[in-house]
C-alpha cells in the first residue's frame, strides 16, 4: 500500500473520531434532545463521522479502525466530561483512561490493514 495512501486513511480516521466525538457533545448539549440546533449538528456530526469511518474500512482493518475510533473517542469525552462538564476527576478515571489508550497501542502494534 502506498504511505500516502496509508496516512490519509489514518488522518480520516482521527477526522472521524473527532467528529464523533462533537457528536456526542452535541448531544449532551442537546439536553435529552429539547434543543434543535445541537440536534442537528449531532446528527451531522455523527452522519459525516460514521461514514468517513466506513470509509477508512477499505483500508484498516476493521478490529483496529473500530477500536481505535471507539478508544480514543471514549478516552477524549471523558476527558472533555473532567475538564469541561466538571465531572469527578479520580485516580481511576485517570488510570482506565490509560488502560483504553495502552490497549489502542496494543492493538495497532499487534498489526493493521490490509
Amino acid at each position: 500500500m502506498n504511505y500516502d495512501v496509508k496516512t490519509m486513511t489514518w488522518l480520516l480516521l482521527i477526522l472521524a473520531i473527532v467528529l464523533e466525538v462533537f457528536g456526542t457533545l452535541c448531544m449532551k448539549l442537546s439536553e435529552g434532545f429539547t434543543k434543535l440546533i445541537p440536534v442537528i449538528a449531532m446528527l451531522t456530526f455523527y452522519a459525516v463521522g460514521l461514514s468517513l469511518l466506513a470509509i477508512t474500512l477499505k483500508t484498516i482493518d476493521i478490529s483496529i479502525a473500530y477500536a481505535v475510533w471507539s478508544g480514543l473517542g471514549t478516552a477524549l469525552i471523558a476527558i472533555i466530561g473532567m475538564v469541561w462538564f466538571k465531572e469527578p476527576f479520580t485516580a481511576l478515571k485517570i488510570f482506565s483512561l490509560f488502560l483504553i489508550i495502552l490497549g489502542v497501542v496494543g492493538l495497532n502494534l499487534g498489526g493493521g490493514g490490509h
